[in-house]
């Protein structure tokens, strides 16, 4: 359950980086991390990091889309084994080492 959190002087509504890494199904570092990056804008109230949700759906709409679909992991699995059938020796000997 979210606990939304409200500042009064701007009427935004905010969430948490818990809440967000839950919500991602990320851990808090991922979420501190794309904080300290700029990808997740975020506002520090006190010593925590509050997340506008207006952000947070901005955010989530980008995230969503960058998931890999079916066909995407069908492409990957080709590549792979058309990698391994190519080079599965040379890499076998490679993990040895």
């Amino acid at each position: 359950m979210m606990n939304f959190m409200e500042n009064k002087g701007k009427n935004q509504n905010y969430i948490s980086v818990t809440e967000l890494a839950a919500m991602l199904k990320i851990s808090r570092v991922a979420v501190f991390n794309k904080i300290k990056k700029g990808q997740i804008p975020a506002e520090m109230i006190g010593r925590s990091y509050a997340i506008p949700m207006d952000a947070v759906r901005e955010f989530v709409d980008g995230y969503d889309s960058k998931r890999l679909t079916d066909a995407d992991k069908e492409e990957i699995k080709a590549a792979i084994g058309k990698v391994v059938e190519e080079y599965g020796e040379t890499l076998r000997l490679l993990g040895k080492e």
